[in-house]
């Protein structure tokens, strides 16, 4: 434990099946002498997994099957230091699985099946969250490979517990109806800005989103650092440093976590983003989104 605010992070649990090839195949192209590997991943899970990393207290909402792969990843959350004690086992379902191709240079496609994902609807969040009470100074981190119905629940409850609210549209989709009302800190890369403005400037898109929100958006823009843009207009761009590339796989939620955990340890959001930039540029330059 510690006195910094803890960290709820609400999402996807998945187990990564990854296959390293020398190229990324074209549509309906098959690329062969590849290596496999087999991590845990979810965007979720990495996220909370980067956030204990650095220190802070996290808790996770999330759901898995009721099979060897929910198994592996709970006893891994709870080694990373991560509170599993409210995540649901769904019986019938399987825990979602993500498909993996990672190019020599680091770039990546990516295919998941959400399984239990798909199944915490809004009432399980709601139930999952009964008795929780966050401390001054927590964060609430969601991001979108649940639906709506769990996003909306559980960012209410942030909202209404006083917890600072994180949210990363990944992947990206129209925002849940009411989101933007409650004034989220948006996190998307730049990809996803654009999908959710229709702007292909992060600037521009940024801005958007910041208006929309009545907050502050970071878009991540990979090895070019990430965009910190205020709802008043005023932007920096915060660079990421050199670094030799592996597997970029994770990155972004390297960034997520990280930027959660420092703004439950009392640092600015400027500050907190900067730190952010430095633990995903590390997270390149190792195998597997962790």
């Amino acid at each position: 434990m510690t006195d910094w605010g803890e960290v709820l992070v609400v999402g996807s649990i998945n187990v990564d099946l990854v296959v390293h090839v020398a190229q990324l195949p074209a549509s309906g192209q098959t690329v062969t002498g590849g290596v496999f590997a087999r991590h845990h991943g979810g965007k979720g899970a990495n996220q909370a997994v980067a956030a204990a990393r650095l220190g802070a207290a996290v808790t996770m909402v999330g759901a898995v099957g009721d099979d060897e792969f929910g198994r592996g990843a709970l006893a891994d959350l709870a080694r990373e230091g991560v509170d599993i004690s409210r995540i649901a086992v769904l019986a019938g379902q399987t825990t979602g699985l993500a498909l993996i191709a990672v190019d020599e240079h680091g770039e990546n496609q990516i295919v998941v099946a959400s399984g239990a994902n798909a199944a915490l609807d809004g009432v399980a969040v709601e139930q999952a969250l009964n008795g929780y009470v966050p401390g001054p100074a927590s964060v609430a981190l969601l991001s979108f490979e649940l639906g709506d119905a769990a996003i909306m629940a559980a960012a209410r409850f942030g909202v209404a517990h006083g917890m600072r609210l994180l949210v990363n549209p990944a992947p990206a989709r129209p925002l849940p109806e009411g989101l933007t009302a409650l004034s989220p800190i948006m996190l998307p890369n730049e990809g996803e800005s654009a999908a959710l403005t229709g702007l292909s400037d992060p600037r521009a898109a940024a801005l958007a989103l910041a208006r929309r929100t009545g907050a502050p958006v970071i878009v991540t823009l990979g090895a070019d650092g990430a965009l910190l843009c205020e709802p008043g207009g005023s932007q920096e761009r915060l660079p990421a440093p050199v670094v030799e590339v592996v597997d970029t796989t994770g990155a972004g939620d390297a960034f997520v976590g990280a930027l959660a955990s420092q703004l439950a340890a009392g640092r600015s959001l400027r500050e907190a983003a900067a730190a952010a930039v430095e633990a995903a540029s590390r997270s390149v330059t190792m195998p597997g989104a962790r």
